[in-house]
């Protein structure tokens, strides 16, 4: 598979993430992980594993925060054929309201699995201004 390609395969895979966080569908969102994920939220916990993804996105997604579309073009950088580093910026809303204090930079490892690219990590950032 060319780089090309890959880059157009993570892009979807970025682009189910929006998806399924918006639909409250966290077993699959937790699916464009791998089994063994690590993930850092924006407040430093870190959760361990696609089952702890999707208990803990459970509950989060029962809240009203949505994610909106990037206007970031992601930065997705091959370091091997089959591993990515990728990062994007990221924004929410609460009850339809946009959130400028929830913008973040979001870095991710993408790695290309037997099932197709999936996030092997992923750490959130809030931009701040210093």
């Amino acid at each position: 598979m060319s780089t090309t390609e890959s880059t157009i395969e993570i892009n979807r895979l970025l682009a189910r993430l929006t998806e399924t966080w918006n639909a409250g569908d966290s077993a699959g969102y937790a699916e464009l992980f791998t089994a063994d994920a690590d993930y850092v939220t924006f407040f430093g916990l870190h959760l361990k594993g696609r089952e702890a993804i999707e208990e803990t996105h459970r509950g989060l997604f029962r809240t009203a925060i949505k994610l909106d579309e990037s206007d970031v073009e992601p930065s997705i950088r091959h370091i091997t054929d089959d591993v990515a580093v990728v990062v994007t910026g990221g924004s929410s809303s609460v009850n339809g309201v946009p959130d400028p204090s929830r913008t973040s930079t979001v870095t991710f490892t993408a790695l290309r699995t037997p099932e197709g690219w999936r996030f092997a990590s992923f750490h959130n950032s809030r931009v701040v201004k210093p």
